[in-house]
């Protein structure tokens, strides 16, 4: 097993160099350590491993992100280590065991095609609040809305062959929303990957996390919320336009044709929106335009279809005659196909 270890690093304790010097031990023989604008008063456990023949120091004169640090790595490999395997990106606080962090790595040797991510078990009573909401929400953001179903959203330790670290470099975001990012992007590069049950380890309570709840959390949200924003927005136009058509139509045509009229002609505004802004913006998709908009209209149709012989439904069966009953069964009906329709858009309609 050929591989180069990655080590990301801001500001750090002793930890640093017993996770170097375990990785020594263990027979590694190229580790590569980012000082990411560490200050003055923190550079010693660099110098220190700067001596070994095994490390290599890239330091940032200022302070850019976990995820620069990485793709400032993982262009330094490219540039000088065209022979290995892949590489292993491990946290500098002590929580990868050499023992995780080598199953890791034979397993990427094995598949050879896949990211092997090295996955936690949060279901222990001794792991951080915050640690087990964050990984909970991110992961049922990504089960439910991005199709990605991965235990743990949050590791650090990831095998990734060296083939794939171009397309690292790609990846958008500077800071800890990029390994978010990393991990969206496995569909959209097609990448396969694979997962490692490892220790799970808080040494005291991850005070040394460089993770900011609030607003770190933020920008790792965001980046999963793009993927929804553009179902919401169209979802939202959709219901406004269909209120006003109701409002318009109601007086003039029965119920059922009111609703009909409105339903289609909302969808017909809200879809030229949806699509052409899922190609562009959220799935970024290369698909001919004239292969999206039919995939996109097939798909557009039934939704409509379904979406109308629902609120029909729902209007005779609890005989709603109001206006606001009729849109807020709308809202219901939309709100369900919303998380069918977004997957069957990712998965078909914008595949490149």
């Amino acid at each position: 097993m050929k591989v180069t270890i990655i080590i990301p690093s801001l500001n750090p304790d002793e930890k640093l160099e017993e996770v170097a010097n375990g990785l020594i031990d263990a027979g590694y023989e190229d580790i590569v350590i980012v000082n990411d604008g560490s200050d003055e008063a923190h550079l010693d456990p660099f110098k220190a491993l700067e001596a070994k023949p095994q490390c290599t120091i890239l330091t940032h004169e200022v302070n850019k992100g976990k995820g620069r640090g990485l793709k400032t790595a993982f262009s330094y490999i490219l540039e000088n280590r065209t022979d290995i395997d892949g590489v292993i990106t491990v946290d500098g606080d002590n929580q990868h065991q050499v023992k995780d962090i080598t199953a890791c790595g034979q397993m990427m040797v094995q598949e050879k095609d896949a990211i092997v991510l090295g996955c936690r078990d949060f279901s222990g009573k001794d792991i951080p609040t915050r640690s087990k909401f964050g990984n909970k929400l991110t992961s049922f953001i990504f089960r439910v809305a991005c199709s990605v179903n991965i235990s743990d959203t949050q590791t650090g330790l990831r095998a990734i062959p060296v083939q794939y670290l171009k397309y690292m470099l790609e990846i958008e975001g500077e800071r800890f929303e990029y390994e978010t990012n990393m991990l969206l992007s496995l569909k959209t590069y097609k990448i396969p990957y694979k997962e490692v049950k490892i220790e799970t380890v808080y040494i005291e309570e991850n005070q040394t996390s460089h993770f900011n709840p609030i607003v770190d959390s933020f920008k790792i949200y965001r980046v999963i919320f793009k993927f929804m924003f553009s179902s919401v927005a169209a979802s939202i136009i959709d219901i406004i336009i269909f209120a006003i058509l109701v409002r318009i139509t109601g007086s003039v045509l029965d119920i059922k044709l009111s609703v009909f009229v409105s339903t289609f002609g909302a969808r017909a505004v809200s879809s030229i929106f949806n699509c052409i802004f899922n190609k562009k913006a959220v799935f970024k998709s290369d698909a001919p335009i004239v292969k999206v908009l039919v995939k996109y209209y097939i798909l557009s149709v039934i939704q409509t279809a379904i979406s109308y012989l629902s609120v029909m439904g729902i209007t005779t069966l609890l005989a709603l005659a109001a206006e606001p009953l009729i849109v807020l069964s709308k809202v219901v009906v939309d709100v369900l196909l919303f998380f069918i329709s977004f997957k069957i858009q990712k998965v078909w309609v914008y595949k490149n």
